[in-house]
């Protein structure tokens, strides 16, 4: 069934971003074709009943959202073959590119994720560019990491600014390949888009946190709340306050936003994150410029990150936050400087009680 608003692609959709993007495009009134990256060899369209009996596992957090029985296709498709993206594309109006090879513990080598990110966002162009008649923008997930290795003592970063590789290259770690994939491949994508005048928009979030639809437990969710409960033992205790943020709902509404406006076009928008106004921070004033309003705030965050945490049982913590007598859940043990620090950084007057249950 195609839905008035039109059909948009959104590549990874069983991830942490991708499948909270695919719930708002729905909600928005979008017809969406998702890929996932399957082992099994199928057709390239795939019914949503077909997948809801063979996968149900895996993907019934997509197939049960409102309106996808109706509304919601989904392909298989994989950055090692770009190829296999072609069927996804054709017909629909956008594509979210969200897919991104993911190695932090170094299974492969630097250059095979390079390699695989950057071929599979150019070839995704290409599908895009040959669809043109009908594909009118791409919009693509980027990362602070593309911006915030290199250096740079600056109080703000903005769409200026890329990460320099040979200075990621110099801190000598293996997940650091993720963070020169990101940038390569952003670059790649912007001088695609000059070299052949087709419409590109990117997109770089900060840390990612809030509630997740996907079955796995976000990383970055697992990160952020890592840091508040102390158990990141290689990372200085205020760390939390070093971080910028965003709330995953902003994050999806960014991309619609930025999909729908037409003057978000032609240059990279490097300009998400609603934090703890700390330094270095991402700069939104490109963003916020465009007319963009941000919805959510760090408690807000946090709150929802701790209570879905707690709702898909992958977190028993409870730390209690008051704050005008308002209770505000996030984890059990805690480290007191990450949270006097947080507390302080809120701008506010915050109460922090700890409640061991």
């Amino acid at each position: 069934m195609e839905s008035e608003k039109g059909t948009v692609c959104v590549t990874g959709g069983t991830g942490y971003i991708g499948s909270w993007l695919i719930l708002r495009l729905l909600d928005h009134g979008y017809s969406v074709r998702t890929t996932i990256r399957s082992n099994s060899e199928r057709e390239s369209d795939i019914d949503v009943e077909i997948v809801a009996a063979e996968h149900k596992k895996d993907l019934g957090f997509l197939t049960s959202l409102p309106g996808a029985s109706e509304k919601l296709k989904i392909f298989d498709a994989d950055l090692n073959d770009p190829e296999s993206f072609r069927a996804a594309i054709e017909g629909c109006i956008g594509v979210f590119h969200v897919a991104t090879p993911v190695d932090f513990f170094g299974k492969d080598t630097e250059e095979v994720v390079i390699k695989r990110s950057s071929e599979g966002a150019t070839g995704i162009l290409k599908a895009c560019l040959e669809n043109s008649k009908t594909v009118k923008k791409l919009v693509y997930t980027s990362s602070a990491s593309a911006v915030g290795l290199n250096g740079n003592n600056s109080d703000e970063l903005d769409e200026s600014v890329w990460s320099d590789i040979d200075y990621v290259k110099s801190l000598r770690s293996p997940g650091l390949s993720y963070a020169i994939s990101k940038t390569l491949t952003e670059r790649a994508v912007l001088e695609f888009s000059e070299k052949h005048g087709f419409e590109v928009v990117t997109l770089v979030p900060s840390i990612v946190v809030g509630p997740f639809i996907c079955p796995k437990f976000a990383g970055s969710v697992q990160f952020t709340l890592g840091l508040l409960s102390g158990k990141m033992k290689n990372v200085e205790s205020s760390s939390l306050a070093s971080i910028d943020m965003v709330h995953v709902d902003d994050v999806a509404r960014a991309h619609i936003f930025l999909f729908e406006h037409p003057e978000a076009k032609g240059s990279s928008e490097k300009d998400q994150t609603k934090s703890l106004k700390l330094l270095p921070s991402l700069s939104s004033k490109k963003l916020l410029d465009l007319g963009f309003k941000f919805k959510y705030g760090v408690e807000e965050m946090l709150d929802d990150a701790v209570k879905c945490s707690k709702e898909k049982g992958v977190t028993e913590s409870v730390i209690t936050l008051f704050d005008n007598k308002e209770t505000w859940r996030l984890g059990k043990k805690y480290n007191p400087q990450i949270i006097n620090v947080t507390a302080r950084r809120l701008g506010k007057v915050v109460w922090l009680n700890i409640l061991l249950q």
